[in-house]
């Protein structure tokens, strides 16, 4: 994790593959708000404020984060004015300002622990709104890699309600991979093609 002080109240926090798979980030769980994601930023100013002195105790705080095409996630975090009130032991509310990268809405990679667990999701977009997912993506395939399977979404098209549904839905059964064209190129590679193309509908016919 790099930690870079732009002025008096912004810096910079870098987060490369290493730092995400160490603190178990993807970019869907760490833009949701979550208590687990207000901790890790927390956990963040903390190492920000012993690297570079940059104190954001009764501070409102402002997070851009940005999610890069090599796997890489750019934090910019600002404070903004001082609170009047002080408070103790109080967290801070951390306001998250969302950037999409164009990768997080064209392609996206999911990894199921087992393959009864991907029949699950199946079996539950088959009984929901979701069930006609390939009206609104294109292609998508199903690799097996290290005894886990990965679930290839190409050409996505959903609108931005329907895409919330649909990420909060597959996050209950799968973890979101990051940097998800390279490592489509990996699995390609180095994994197995077990659906083309039509994985969702293929199973909900023969497994569902």
């Amino acid at each position: 994790m790099k930690i870079e002080k732009l002025n008096e109240d912004k810096i910079r926090i870098t987060l490369n593959l290493e730092d995400l798979k160490e603190k178990d980030i993807d970019f869907h769980a760490f833009m949701s708000n979550s208590i687990e994601s207000q901790e890790i930023f927390l956990d963040m100013l903390e190492e920000a404020e012993k690297e570079v002195g940059f104190v954001t105790e009764d501070y409102r705080i402002m997070i851009e984060a940005l999610a890069m095409a090599d796997g890489n996630f750019i934090l910019t975090v600002t404070r903004l004015a001082p609170e009047k009130e002080k408070s103790v032991l109080k967290k801070k509310k951390v306001h998250i300002k969302r950037k999409r990268h164009t990768l997080d809405t064209k392609k996206a990679i999911y990894c199921f622990v087992s393959f009864e667990e991907f029949c699950e999701f199946c079996n539950f977009l088959n009984n929901s709104i979701l069930k006609n997912l390939n009206d609104f993506i294109k292609c998508i395939s199903l690799y097996s890699y290290n005894d886990s399977f990965y679930l290839v979404f190409s050409d996505i098209t959903m609108n931005p309600n329907l895409l919330k549904v649909f990420t909060s839905s597959i996050t209950e059964f799968a973890r979101f991979v990051p940097n998800s064209s390279l490592f489509e190129s990996k699995i390609k590679e180095y994994g197995n093609l077990i659906i083309k193309d039509t994985a969702i509908n293929t199973c909900i016919k023969h497994f569902c």
